[in-house]
């Protein structure tokens, strides 16, 4: 089961086009609410109903993190105390992490960075310490993945189901959404 964590203000394509791309891989995906409820508004009016709440889900156990960003959710994101310590639990491990553009800051500002090559969105490069800066749309190094902003949603959804699903699975969903081979 991979998570995919929603603060109030986060950016709904970066959140809705990355869950709608790995469910179509057949990626067993559950959104997770930072918030006390499960209703979650995003940066442009849309509120989504999250599956779950932090704090009654299991996460332990979890293949893969993944942090929308925009503003102010990737900062309200940052803030969460609880997100912070599976954050680094997981990074401990090894398993995937997946950030897209104000998230990085998130991993930049916890080390999770240093010595891997990284993208966010621009003005926000500040914050990812250590890291080798690409303008790339999406950037891998092990088993974390960053994106840059909104228009990098669908190769960042892809790059994390290529993590999990085979490469056929991945072209065969590309195809189907009528984005080619």
């Amino acid at each position: 089961m991979l998570h995919l964590f929603l603060a109030p203000g986060f950016e709904e394509i970066e959140a809705l086009t990355t869950l709608d791309i790995l469910r179509r891989c057949g990626l067993s995906v559950a959104t997770i609410s930072v918030t006390g409820r499960r209703m979650v508004p995003g940066v442009h009016g849309i509120a989504v109903m999250a599956d779950d709440l932090f704090r009654i889900s299991s996460l332990e156990n979890s293949e893969g993190l993944i942090l929308p960003g925009g503003m102010p959710g990737a900062q309200n994101l940052m803030q969460h105390d609880g997100l912070i310590r599976i954050l680094s639990s997981h990074y401990q491990k090894g398993t995937l992490i997946a950030a897209i553009c104000a998230a990085p800051m998130i991993l930049g500002q916890r080390g999770m960075l240093k010595g891997r090559v990284a993208t966010c969105y621009p003005g926000f490069e500040s914050y990812l310490e250590g890291a080798e800066l690409t303008s790339d749309l999406v950037a891998v190094s092990d088993n974390i993945i960053t994106g840059k902003g909104p228009g990098a949603a669908i190769p960042f959804a892809f790059e994390i189901a290529s993590h999990f699903v085979t490469p056929e699975q991945v072209q065969r969903v590309r195809f189907d959404m009528m984005l080619g081979s």
